[in-house]
């Protein structure tokens, strides 16, 4: 049997999800039938489906026409770059997904590019022509553009294209004739991708992923380049430094629609998992125990950005949470290293804090919120940029930034841009809508989003991806508003929320329980302003006219935790529990905040 692994690219919410989901029932996987129908196979951890976005990548398998076509599916974050390498690396050829109106974005493009370097070869599909106002042709133009900018050669640059709606289940070579099914889509992927040459030589495995079950133990995901793999055969693990061990393997399993099948034996050109191996990482390579010749390791970006994580110390400490002590916190960040490829984890001096290094808020965010739902407590300091010194320069990480939002706010987002030491590199019209690209420092993007999303009432887009170190920009303006911090320990009084309405927002709700030094709203001016909440009123035994109407509170404003991390400042910390998120000063009493001051 032929196989094929193919690749998919795709901006977020162009219809990646759903296609697969429509070739999987084209390619009929018999007993999945019943379950396939109405949910999402692909994005299937909680936090991909709220977010609407890919972080791990999964591998689903169709068989047609004798050819088992393996479908991986790639992140679409700059932030998840450490997972795009790997999965790229299993991949024969990519297919590139375009939404018919938006066109090819700003996310795509990473991935893209990464592909194109590594020599694949490019099938174009534009999704959703059946939208109104969408622009096919042009969107075709505009991706020849791309691919042209991303240094593609003479032979991705002749690439096929596919137009469809995979809500609809159809895929046509032209969008003005509708097909009735998605099976010439699979026609085209067989003609337009040969299978890979069956290259001669010993046992080679790049281990590009790893699962965990609690039956096996670890998991090595990967593709077999050449030979064979059976189960308890001997092999030899060849680590990233060269150095080697001898195992033994003990089962196979290979990919049959979304289950792991187990087999005898796998040949050359599959996605196979293998169970039996200890202590190997991505990158390491699976060889024959006689003659080992290793495949190159993966090369993966550097860190942009660190946060420093430590245990709960706040005086609710231990409530909410089911895992709340170092030790456990330095478990699970010895656990996410071994599949989480671009991050970076380093003990302080401390035994319980860990600076955090990362791609992005992004990626960290995803990681602090996957422990939070699992029971963790923990808390987080601002995440700060990785300054670099380069021939004795001091430089930062510079990111392209891309803005879509209305064209009667475009003067704000320029504005606010510009503060920020960014620079506009385009500005192009779409409708009544304006696409603005920017270069700007990580540090400036750190709070944009939520200025952003206030300053259009919530209509921009924003996305952005790391391009290079560039020499240090300046100093950029930080938050203008100081903060409100509790006085008391206690319940807030809606009485006393009352009273101090125009002294700022407040972030927590009457009723709520607050500790002394938490952030509890934002002060109209540039200090911060300690207040006590949790004063009732005094009662007198004879009433005063009028004291007694109903008291009238705006709601509190609410952040997520993105919005927290990139709210704090450099004395706050974000206290994340599994079912609250509160900041707070790292000095909780403010005679000992003042004292820490004066020292600086």
């Amino acid at each position: 049997m032929e196989i094929r692994n193919i690749a998919i690219i795709a901006h977020v919410d162009h219809g990646k999800t759903t296609l697969v989901d429509k070739l999987i029932e084209a390619g009929q996987v018999e007993n999945e039938r019943e379950r396939l129908t109405g949910d999402l196979i692909m994005d299937n951890n909680d936090l991909e489906r709220e977010r609407g976005i890919t972080i791990v990548s999964k591998n689903v398998s169709v068989y047609y026409k004798d050819t088992k076509i393996n479908i991986i599916d790639t992140p679409g974050h700059a932030d998840f770059g450490g997972e795009v390498e790997r999965v790229l690396n299993m991949a024969d050829g990519v297919c590139l997904l375009v939404d018919a109106f938006e066109g090819p974005m700003p996310q795509t493009r990473f991935v893209l590019g990464k592909a194109l370097s590594m020599g694949l070869k490019p099938l174009v599909i534009i999704n959703k022509v059946d939208k109104d106002n969408c622009t096919p042709d042009e969107v075709h133009e505009k991706v020849f553009d791309l691919m042209f900018e991303l240094d593609a050669n003479e032979e991705q640059l002749n690439f096929p294209t596919m137009y469809g709606s995979a809500k609809n289940g159809w895929m046509s070579d032209d969008w003005t004739k509708p097909s009735d099914n998605i099976t010439p889509l699979l026609d085209k992927i067989l003609e337009y991708f040969e299978p890979k040459k069956k290259e001669k030589g010993n046992t080679q495995m790049l281990i590009t992923s790893l699962d965990f079950s609690s039956y096996v133990g670890r998991i090595a995901i990967g593709r077999l380049n050449r030979g064979e793999l059976k189960e308890n055969m001997p092999v030899m693990l060849v680590k990233r430094d060269g150095t080697k061990e001898k195992h033994r393997i003990k089962e196979v399993f290979i990919y049959d629609g979304i289950n792991r099948v187990k087999v005898k034996e796998v040949k050359e050109g599959d996605i196979c998992a293998v169970t039996g191996l200890e202590g190997f990482e991505i990158g390491d390579c699976i060889c024959d125990i006689e003659n080992p010749e290793p495949l190159e390791t993966i090369a993966i970006d550097e860190p942009t950005m660190s946060m420093l994580f430590s245990i709960n110390d706040s005086p609710f400490f231990g409530k909410e949470g089911k895992f709340v002590t170092s030790r456990h916190i330095a478990e699970r960040l010895e656990k996410e290293l071994e599949k989480n490829l671009a991050l970076r984890v380093e003990q302080t001096d401390k035994a319980d804090k860990w600076m955090v290094y990362g791609r992005g808020v992004m990626h960290l965010s995803v990681l602090i919120e996957t422990m939070r739902r699992e029971g963790y407590e923990l808390q987080v300091g601002q995440p700060q940029v990785l300054f670099k010194e380069i021939d004795g320069v001091k430089c930062e990480p510079i990111e392209e930034l891309t803005i879509d939002l209305p064209e009667s706010v475009s003067g704000t987002a320029v504005e606010a841009v510009s503060k920020r030491k960014g620079e506009m590199k385009n500005m192009e019209p779409k409708g009544d809508r304006m696409i603005i690209t920017f270069e700007i420092p990580s540090r400036g993007i750190i709070g944009l989003r939520n200025f952003l999303l206030t300053a259009t009432a919530g209509e921009a887009i924003m996305t952005h991806r790391f391009i290079n170190y560039q020499p240090y920009k300046g100093e950029i303006p930080g938050r203008q508003n100081g903060s409100l911090i509790s006085m008391e320990q206690g319940t807030a009084i809606p009485f006393s929320l009352n009273n101090l309405q125009e002294r700022g927002t407040f972030f927590i709700a009457p009723g709520e329980e607050i500790y002394e030094g938490q952030v509890i709203g934002e002060h109209t001016r540039s200090n911060d302003l300690v207040v006590n909440v949790t004063k009732t009123k005094k009662l007198t035994n004879m009433r005063s006219s009028g004291a007694d109407d109903k008291v009238k509170l705006a709601p509190p404003k609410v952040f997520s935790l993105e919005e927290c991390l990139e709210y704090i400042q450099e004395d706050e910390y974000v206290e994340v529990t599994p079912q609250n998120l509160r900041m707070r000063k790292i000095i909780l009493k403010e005679n000992e905040r003042k004292r820490a001051g004066n020292k600086k």
